[in-house]
């Protein structure tokens, strides 16, 4: 049996004004989806229990088979992973996104998608402004999205517990930040970080270089999504099959790491609404020869949705259903191999708030042993009317990979 994964991030939304009350979803011309949805079933599941952060790491543990009650301690130490950071078990790992903040509103939690050589020349600044006596070592990661690892071997212990909070900069967008510094135990080492950066990068070279070419500045770093080292039974020995990942996200990648997974790197692949589709999907028909599962995330949907795109959240999701959706099925139609295909998303973005948000999501679910129900198209509306329903959503994938 091949399977095949597609999680469209963040792509479940509510009805728009602008598009007579229809989703996203609804808009967007996706006939791969529709003709699984026809030969398939849809559904909904719940992958963002009400007391965790509405986040694509609890959220994408869920969807794949994982509890996050049990098995979630951050988002930062997953990311680790994916950039093969050594951890102690005591070392604790703190995500620092580079932002924008003027007037005290986030105005970009990416700082315009600074460059990955700016975001490492600013946090090479950072590291030298550190007090000599903080056992911290910031890690450059991709663009805005990076990390900082406080080491217990130092003999000072981390301040830390799992009380200590910071919120997703994503989650403030053009909204005002003063009252979501970090808050709980350490919270005042990590707060009076951020706001030291605010002197370490005013004048920065790589901020004069952004300013002078038009561009908006890092302003500030951002820390939140601390925890520690994750354990995670592997995935093959917790469903029986081995998996592959394509996606271009640290935490994506992150994941695939701890479950025992392959990373494929696609070339042009960003994170952003400018990835490669049509690399992805090529990459996703060449590895069903090589293993049992291969999953397809694609960022694109989610970041438009934080910065309330509705345009580019319709296109992006178009390219996924043709790029990569309808490649897929007919590679999994041509392999000989009885298959079964799963579209989903891990959480819901909403165009409105900007923001990630609990609730339900919608899946299709097509292939081998699969009999069609009623529905004939994939959106939010018939997973709502739908029977088949994950209300922990961490029993979709055993459901799916044992159907």
């Amino acid at each position: 049996m091949k399977y095949a994964i597609v999680i469209p991030d963040g792509v479940a939304d509510e009805p728009q004004a602008d598009l007579d009350n229809r989703t996203p979803l609804q808009a967007a011309r996706i006939p791969n989806l529709d003709s699984l949805a026809k030969r398939g079933v849809v559904g909904r599941a719940n992958h963002t229990p009400k007391h965790l952060v509405a986040g694509s790491d609890v959220a994408n543990l869920s969807l794949l088979g994982y509890d996050p009650n049990r098995h979630f301690t951050g988002r930062a130490p997953i990311e680790a992973a994916a950039q093969e950071i050594p951890l102690g078990d005591d070392d604790w790992v703190i995500r620092c996104n580079l932002v924008t903040i003027q007037d005290q509103v986030m105005k970009s939690f990416t700082a315009g998608h600074i460059s990955s050589d700016q975001a490492k020349s600013l946090l090479a600044t950072a590291q030298k402004n550190l007090p000599p006596d903080l056992p911290l070592e910031f890690f450059a990661g991709v663009s805005y999205r990076n990390l900082a690892v406080w080491r217990t071997a130092s003999g000072r212990p981390a301040p830390f517990t799992s009380d200590t909070r910071g919120t997703p900069p994503h989650d403030l967008t053009d909204r005002p930040v003063g009252d979501d510094f970090p808050r709980g135990p350490g919270s005042g080492i990590l707060s009076d970080l951020m706001s030291a950066s605010i002197d370490w990068f005013a004048n920065h070279p790589a901020n004069r270089e952004r300013v002078s070419a038009g561009q908006l500045p890092a302003t500030n770093m951002w820390l939140w999504g601390l925890g520690k080292r994750p354990r995670l039974e592997s995935f093959k020995k917790l469903h029986g099959v081995q998996g592959a990942m394509i996606s271009a996200v640290d935490l994506l990648r992150g994941l695939a790491k701890l479950v025992g997974w392959e990373n494929i790197v696609v070339p042009g692949a960003t994170g952003y609404t400018d990835t490669d589709y049509a690399a992805k999907g090529k990459y996703a028909v060449d590895a069903i020869g090589n293993f049992d599962l291969v999953v397809v995330h694609i960022e694109a949907t989610d970041e438009a949705s934080h910065e309330g795109n509705t345009a580019q959240k319709i296109a992006a999701m178009e390219s996924i259903d043709r790029d990569i959706v309808g490649p897929v099925i007919a590679a999994l139609e041509a392999s000989g191999d009885e298959w079964k295909m799963l579209v989903t998303p891990d959480h819901p973005t909403f165009l409105r708030t900007k923001t990630h948000t609990h609730g339900d999501v919608p899946f299709v679910v097509a292939g081998s042993g699969i009999g069609p129900d009623a529905f004939q198209c994939y959106d939010e509306v018939n997973a709502t009317a739908s029977q088949l329903a994950f209300d922990e959503g961490w029993n979709l994938m055993p459901w799916f990979i044992g159907k």
